[in-house]
This record gives structure tokens, C-alpha cells and sequence, in this order.
């Protein structure tokens, strides 16, 4: 797809990949609408296939492409979670798949790439090594690059988690997302524009990786920084997700570690699920801006669940 997706390809997107992923759940709690003085629906994608709704795009993306495209495989950089869905789809292709990973991403992720059968190439924790890695890997192996967000696709895919959300929660007054690249909230953003646009799009981002918040502030790219316990938001928006963005999201919320390991831990307690750091970020925003949500019947879409628990304990610990 060389286009911002339409209502169609969304559309389309969702029948494609209906046979290959789950329809995720949609939880609520007395006690957190309590707290926040709104009636929250969490759309969990947490329980999602690979436990976060990567997999939604890239299933899309591998789908889309030609028997010719994925006859070397396919490749990406990634933290952690795309990389899992994207070795996760070519295997259900039964194709190859080449991951270039930090090498300070999370030991469950990388473990999850491996059960899939991706190869994993290793580089420094920043955007030019994961880039320089990647360009390497793709000569070598000739495989077909599935960007983690900056790609039509897999926006597309990702789309579809608000879609379903707007289809069984009606008339929502907010949804919110979190925002590293981009790929969830700019599919976020087209959702709510073609099938709920009267709801307000909110994104969350880590006050220590605020490049979203600040491409809003000056229109154009900022850099990112790598400073938050969020590991799965610590990059750049992208030249396909940052219009989307522009156009089309109300406000981003920025929010503190110690807001996200907060929210992170309520979860936990009151809805009794698992949820990574980056998945917290935008109930923290909830929780920081309550007066905007008061009254308000809010969507939240709970990302992802692959945590480190060793990690979130001393995490909860810290607070």
C-alpha cells in the first residue's frame, strides 16, 4: 500500500487477518472508574497473539506482500514486540525472518522472536545501529523489510484494534494510545475518524522520550530521546505516521516513570491483568489529566503484556 489507508483498507485489513489473530477482550473496573471519575473501557490487547497487537500489523503487512516479495523472507528492526509478530507471521507463511533486536531489549521478547524461529541480529540500542544493522541483514539475505510503524500496512493492522473497540463500545467521548513510532496511534487516528468521529483521539508518551509531544509543538520530526522505563516507546515518529498524527490526534499527554509504573501497578491490582511499562503510559495520562475525563465514557488501549517480571517487580519496588 502507497497510500494512507482508507476506510476500505481497513476494512479490508480486519477480514484479512480475522483468521490469525484474536479478538481481544474489552475490560472494565468499578474501582478505577471510581478513581478517575470516568467510565474507562481497557481494549486489551495484552491478550493479544505474541501478547500485544503487533500482531495485527504485521500479519497484515506479510499478507499484502506478493509470493515473489517473501521468497527471501522478511526483515525489521525492532525492541521487541514487532519483532515477535513479524517471526511470528512469516513462520505462518513459512518463510524466513531476520529480526535485528538492541541488545538491551527484554529477555521474554527476544525469547519469543527465537520460538518463532527468527534469527536474530543484535546491535547497539539506537535508531542509526538498528537502521545500519538492518541494511546489512537485507543485503546479505535479500529479505523483504516490514518496518515496525512506517509502513501503510501495517498502519492498517493496527487500525483495526480501535476499530473493534468502536464496534462494541459506542459513542466514546476519548480513546487514547500509546505513541513510540507511531504505528498504533496514526491506526488509531484513522479509526476514529472513519468509524467514530465524534471520539477524540489522546496519545500518551514518557516525558523521557517526548518526541511526539514536541513534533506537535514545532510540525515537524523531533529525535527521541532513550530515557524511560516505556522500552517499547523509545523512538522516532515516522514520515508516514507523523501526518496522521498531525492531523488528525487532539493532544499528547506526557508522562513521568514514576506516572507510568503507578498506573502500571493499578492495572495490575484492579483489573488483574499484566501489562508492560509502554502499555501503561496512557491510562497515566488519564490519571495525570483527570479533570479532562471526568464524566467521560474513555477508551484505553492496553498494548501489550510482554514483561519481564523479575523487572516490573523491582519496578513497583522503586515506587
Amino acid at each position: 500500500m502507497n497510500t494512507v489507508p482508507t476506510k476500505s483498507d481497513i476494512d479490508q485489513a480486519h477480514e484479512r487477518i480475522k483468521p490469525y489473530i484474536h479478538h481481544t477482550p474489552v475490560l472494565s473496573s468499578s474501582s478505577i472508574n471510581n478513581l478517575t471519575g470516568s467510565s474507562i473501557f481497557f481494549k486489551c490487547e495484552n491478550f493479544q497473539k505474541i501478547g500485544a497487537f503487533k500482531a495485527r500489523g504485521a500479519m497484515n503487512a506479510v499478507l499484502s506482500l506478493s509470493k515473489e516479495d517473501l521468497a527471501n523472507g522478511v526483515a525489521t528492526h525492532s525492541s521487541g514486540n514487532h519483532a515477535q509478530a513479524l517471526a511470528r507471521a512469516a513462520k505462518l507463511m513459512g518463510v524466513k525472518s531476520y529480526i535485528v533486536m538492541p541488545r538491551t531489549s527484554p529477555e521474554i521478547k527476544k525469547n519469543g522472536v527465537r520460538a518463532f524461529g527468527g534469527e536474530i541480529f543484535e546491535c547497539e540500542p539506537t535508531l542509526s545501529a538498528r537502521e545500519s544493522t538492518l541494511a546489512d541483514v537485507i543485503r546479505k539475505t535479500g529479505a523483504t523489510e516490514i518496518h515496525p510503524f512506517n509502513n501503510y500496512d501495517v498502519i492498517a493492522g493496527q487500525a483495526t484494534v480501535a476499530k473493534e473497540l468502536f464496534e462494541e463500545v459506542r459513542s466514546l467521548d476519548f480513546i487514547l494510545a500509546p505513541v513510540g513510532g507511531g504505528g498504533l496511534l496514526s491506526g488509531t487516528a484513522l479509526a476514529s475518524k472513519y468509524f467514530s468521529p465524534g471520539t477524540k483521539v489522546i496519545a500518551g508518551e514518557p516525558a523521557g522520550s517526548d518526541d511526539a509531544y514536541r513534533s506537535m509543538q514545532t510540525g515537524k520530526i523531533e529525535e527521541a530521546q532513550s530515557d524511560s522505563v516505556a522500552d517499547g516507546l523509545l523512538t522516532t515518529l515516522g514520515d508516514k505516521t507523523f501526518p496522521i498524527i498531525k492531523e488528525n490526534v487532539q493532544e499528547i499527554i506526557t508522562v513521568t516513570d514514576s506516572q507510568i509504573i503507578t498506573a502500571m501497578r493499578l492495572i495490575w491490582e484492579r483489573l488483574k491483568v499484566i501489562i508492560e511499562p509502554s502499555c501503561a503510559v496512557p491510562f497515566a495520562a488519564v490519571l495525570k489529566e483527570k479533570n479532562m475525563f471526568i464524566g467521560k465514557k474513555v477508551g484505553i488501549i492496553l498494548s501489550g503484556g510482554n514483561v519481564d517480571i523479575d523487572r516490573a517487580m523491582k519496578l513497583f519496588a522503586m515506587q
